[in-house]
């Protein structure tokens, strides 16, 4: 952004005072020409705006430069964030314009200028930057290739000409690959964030790479167990890398981002659903397309560096990933609570996500166009809307209350959605998926700032397991009672479960305005 040229009706010394006394100029140490004004948002951390006054042949009128500083270069996301943090930079730049004119005309300040929604509330360095931006990649290409399971599964099921149990068994089965997600989430206290989203990523890709090749349902299932576990973990391990890689006062608004990463892949899934239409066989090429992912492997592990806090332990030789340490008086309470409302949220979450295009298709008589525009539609704004509120409540209004309040509307929503039929099926899935949006920066923050950096991997581990035992439960219950009630009408009955788990949220300690190391401190 370049400097915005300013000409005041003033001698240069009467702005340098004014600049001063009324906007509380200091000057810059970089520069000693130069004045530094701190303009501060009405949340998040202010944002500094470089005046430097230029010489006149007019001794009675002054031309001041103001200008911010260059905005970190974001790779993969820049299309994407470098409009949001030129917005932020040109408020911040343009409010000291007015507040200068103001303070010549003797006026008072105008208000504090509104930061972009999707504007960071603190500083990120160059390397935090690229770092984020890196992990929310992974994200999104993990979170695509997940997707596809969900996605897919009333296709995959006709092709083999699967039954509703059996496509349920089948769906059930591949839970089983918690193993996987448990075994690369406690991994990475010991081996490193970065090492263990490469190799979740390239499992990943080769998983799918044989789904898309899979002469039955047997196959097919083996290969979406081990996609499951490898993504599951890959996408743990991503969350955790969020937060503790995420300057204070900004670890939520970091895990927005990486929600709307994921929210990108998971559009990304959506949108190739019509490929599905074409023919019986044709889900497969949305396998293939997640498998050439694998492709992405040597730009991510080019730009993405290991955590600052994790390389600080492994630097000194810490002990990291012992188990026992989760169950420690000092974080015990506060871990029982999420697995116990992560098992009771995943009851409901499972079947609602993976058999809403089952819903559709079977019940509502959607085709697989039809399903892609219903998704863009009711999930498209409504979520990147949700999330980007979400990450700004979290910070400014704490992590309880907003993920209490929802979660439990939300679930509210989804429930309606199995319901009804018309425009309300319409409505209470748009409400849904933005409540949802809101809650997710909090609810994932949590799991990061629970624990201290030596068994944040392992205690996410147990927490997984929670989770997917969780899913079986609703999924066993949906499968037996979709028969007796309908569809619909059991997928709803589980949500009864995640309102519940709301509530529980609440007994959690506040980590908003808290340092990272003071929520979890490390005994080491």
């Amino acid at each position: 952004m370049p400097p915005l040229a300013v000409d005041l009706a003033a001698t240069a010394d009467r702005v340098r005072e004014l600049a001063e006394e009324v906007l509380g100029a200091q000057p810059d140490p970089a520069d000693p020409g130069s004045l530094v004004i701190m303009v501060r948002f009405p949340t998040g951390q202010p944002t500094p705006v470089r005046l430097r006054v230029e010489d006149s042949a007019v001794q009675t009128h002054t031309q001041v430069l103001l200008e911010t500083d260059a905005i970190p270069h974001v790779p993969y996301f820049f299309w994407f964030m470098g409009p949001i943090l030129r917005s932020a930079n040109r408020r911040a730049v343009g409010w000291v314009e007015r507040a200068l004119r103001a303070a010549e005309a003797g006026e008072p300040a105008p208000p504090a200028p509104k930061r972009p929604s999707l504007a960071p509330p603190a500083p990120f360095t160059a390397l935090e930057s690229i770092s984020l931006a890196t992990v929310c990649a992974v994200t999104a290409a993990l979170t695509f290739s997940g997707a596809l399971l969900s996605q897919n599964a009333g296709y995959v099921a006709s092709a083999f000409g699967a039954s509703d149990t059996e496509l349920d068994t089948a769906l059930l089965f591949s839970r089983a690959g918690v193993l996987i997600a448990l075994v690369a989430s406690a991994m990475a206290d010991r081996k490193g964030r970065r090492t263990l989203m490469l190799v979740c990523l390239g499992g990943v890709a080769l998983a799918n790479g044989l789904a898309a090749l899979a002469p039955n349902l047997v196959v097919f299932t083996a290969t979406q167990t081990v996609m499951r576990g490898f993504a599951s973990g890959g996408l743990i391990v991503a969350g955790i890398a969020a937060v503790e890689e995420a300057p204070e006062g900004a670890r939520a608004y970091s895990v927005a981002l990486l929600g709307l990463a994921g929210g990108f892949g998971y559009a990304f899934a959506v949108t190739l659903l019509p490929l599905a239409d074409l023919n019986d066989e044709a889900w497969r090429l949305s396998f293939a397309a997640s498998a050439a992912t694998v492709l992405l492997l040597p730009s991510f592990a080019r730009r993405m560096a290991e955590t600052r806090r994790y390389a600080e332990l492994a630097a000194r030789a810490a002990p990291r990933g012992r188990a026992g340490e989760v169950f420690d008086r000092s974080y015990g309470g506060r871990f029982w609570v999420l697995v116990i409302s992560g098992f009771l949220f995943a009851i409901f979450a499972a079947p609602s996500s993976q058999l809403t295009n089952d819903y559709l298709k079977d019940i509502r008589g959607f085709s697989g166009l039809d399903i892609t525009i219903f998704r863009a539609i009711t999930q498209g704004f409504p979520g990147l809307a949700g999330i980007a509120i979400g990450g700004r409540l979290a910070e400014t209004r704490g992590r309880r209350p907003v993920a209490a309040i929802a979660l439990f509307t939300g679930t509210a929503a989804q429930m309606i959605f199995f319901l009804y039929g018309g425009g309300i099926l319409w409505l209470s899935s748009a409400a849904a998926i933005a409540l949802g949006g809101i809650a997710a920066p909090a609810l994932g923050a949590f799991s990061g700032e629970m624990f201290p950096t030596e068994i944040r991997g392992t205690a996410n581990a147990f927490l997984v397991v929670a989770g997917v035992t969780g899913a079986a439960v609703g999924l066993l219950f949906t499968g037996h009672l979709s028969d007796q009630l309908g569809r619909g009408e059991a997928i709803a009955l589980t949500g009864v479960a995640s309102l519940v788990a709301s509530l529980l949220v609440l007994r959690l300690p506040e980590t908003a305005d808290r340092k990272l190391d003071d929520v979890s401190p490390s005994e080491v």
